[in-house]
């Protein structure tokens, strides 16, 4: 591998990265695109035994040369490989079914290469969705998104300094879909009309939420245990309605092969409303129903 420490301050961003402290292998998801590759560069920089995954979803005639690329680095770097071959069914809502056909078969806790600039752009769609605080801190300080404090331009930089090959992804110019709408549009408009780079700025909206959403979780931790069916409705109105709010939120809260999916405010709120006694009971998703019986809920 072509030398790149004197093109790029590679230990600079090594400080800002967050790999775990490990001598285990691992795993990584490599899509081939600037900032996957980016992340294994610096995940082999860092000393880390690497296992790197990719998932060949077959939606481009050339999507074989993704997979050859991921193959090639990770021969180079001396890491482990497996290349997973998903096949989606026609139909809507591609993003969707890919991200869940990735999550089918990549193992838990892998990492991932999203930046900060995917954390702003994350955070202002669920805005947009009318998220609450889950919503407005979507993505973790560490843990498995070790370049969440590095910007996409950085690692980018990284890798054209490396000499590595990488995949531009066409799709990414596509605004028609809403990511990259908030990328090349909305983005840049709030930095016009801000006078300022605003990622930064959104990113340590993000963090300073987390926070507080930490706080408030662990407040409110002992009331997981309280099931729907053990604690009276005049005893939950008495509660603040944020306590309230979260513990409805963690009841609801499915775990699908393709996913954790928390109920809409909007189905918490309808639950609140059971509670309060103006409803005998409500519709919630995944089929089910919230009733009050007795001063007590139940879901079925």
């Amino acid at each position: 591998m072509r030398a790149y420490r004197d093109h790029v301050k590679t230990g600079e961003l090594l400080e800002r990265c967050v790999f775990p402290a490990t001598k285990d292998v691992v795993p990584l998801a490599v899509s081939g695109g600037a900032d996957s590759v980016g992340m294994a560069l610096l995940a082999h920089e860092a000393g880390l035994a690497l296992h790197i995954h990719h998932v060949d979803h077959h939606l481009r005639t050339n999507s074989t040369r993704d997979a050859e690329l991921v193959v090639a680095l990770a021969a180079e770097l001396g890491a482990a490989v497996t290349v997973h071959d998903v096949q989606l069914e026609s139909g809507g809502n591609v993003e969707s079914r890919a991200r869940a056909a990735r999550r089918s078969v990549l193992p838990a806790g892998i990492l991932t290469g999203h930046t900060m600039d995917d954390l702003a752009e994350t955070m202002l769609l669920n805005l947009l969705w009318g998220a609450g605080l889950d919503g407005l801190s979507p993505m973790t300080r560490g843990a498995t998104k070790p370049l969440i404090h590095l910007r996409r331009l950085e690692v980018r930089a990284l890798v054209l300094a490396s000499g590595r090959p990488f995949i531009d992804d066409p799709t990414n110019e596509d605004q028609t879909l809403r990511r990259n709408a908030m990328r090349h549009r909305i983005l840049p408009a709030l930095a016009e009309v801000g006078e300022r780079d605003i990622v930064p700025i959104l990113a340590r909206q993000a963090w300073l939420v987390a926070d507080e959403r930490a706080w408030l979780d662990e407040i409110v931790s002992l009331d997981a245990a309280i099931g729907f069916d053990q604690v009276d409705c005049r005893e939950l109105q008495t509660w603040p309605t944020a306590r309230v709010r979260r513990w409805v939120r963690q009841h609801l809260t499915t775990n699908d092969p393709d996913g954790t999916h928390a109920p809409s405010l909007d189905e918490v709120e309808r639950v609140l409303r059971v509670i309060r006694g103006e409803v005998v009971a409500t519709e919630v998703s995944g089929g089910r129903r919230v009733a009050r019986k007795d001063q007590f809920l139940y879901l079925a």
